[in-house]
């Protein structure tokens, strides 16, 4: 595993729970966005990556202190050893949170039956359209549908979401993604910070209002069972 940071313990990232969070290095997608662009767009080099051997022996003197450990990124489903490496995580007893933008269906269909991950959060970035747009020639838009409906069927637990960018989202976006995910249940509406994104010309001016944030969600309530704001 390309482990490019460890936030030893957190009360944000995994709902309800205290966790260890691990950033895995690399991404498959150049979201405009994205508030790790050093985990995406910087080259790897030796000194960033943490040596797994630490991350578990971190995680070993952490039993009774911590409930569980989300893995995020960049985007995890693009390390080779994902599976083996949860696989040690639960050999722990933890529980397992996975971050994901969907771009892998036969990675999440195969943790799934495995039953190794007990909350997926996959990001729903686009509508239909922008997807075709955004997504690199070696990623089918096919693949989002499938691991949405794979996550929606099967796991035991699960949220999706989007952040929204004045630049790049809309009201018909929320509409096309509550499509998307409809009947789903849960969904959160993320707002866009500013700050260090792989687009340095982001800024204040690209994030929604409360108003219009509490109108999104009128919208996406229409399509799934729960729907809240993060800001």
């Amino acid at each position: 595993m390309l482990i490019a940071g460890l936030e030893k313990s957190s009360l944000l990232d995994y709902a309800g729970k205290i966790s260890s969070v691990i950033f895995t290095y690399g991404c498959n997608l150049r979201c405009e966005y994205c508030h790790n662009p050093e985990l995406v767009i910087h080259p790897c080099r030796k000194e960033m990556i943490i040596p797994e051997r630490e991350v578990f022996k971190f995680l070993e003197s952490r039993i009774g202190l911590i409930d569980g450990v989300v893995i995020t990124g960049g985007e995890p489903t693009i390390q080779p050893d994902l599976i083996p490496f949860i696989k040690k995580i639960k050999d722990l007893n933890y529980l397992v949170k996975l971050d994901t933008n969907g771009t892998n269906p036969t990675i999440i269909k195969e943790i799934i039956s495995l039953n190794i991950v007990d909350y997926w959060a996959m990001d729903v970035k686009y509508s239909k359209e922008l997807y075709k747009q955004k997504l690199t020639e070696n990623i089918d838009y096919k693949d989002i549908e499938e691991s949405i409906n794979l996550i929606k069927d099967n796991a035991k637990d699960y949220e999706f979401r989007t952040t929204f960018v004045k630049e790049i989202h809309s009201i018909d976006t929320a509409k096309e993604i509550g499509r998307i995910i409809k009947g789903s249940k849960k969904y959160y509406i993320q707002n866009f910070r500013p700050g260090k994104t792989i687009n340095p010309n982001l800024t204040n001016s690209n994030s929604f209002t409360q108003k219009e944030l509490e109108e999104l969600r009128e919208i996406m309530i229409k399509y799934v069972k729960k729907v809240e704001i993060r800001n």
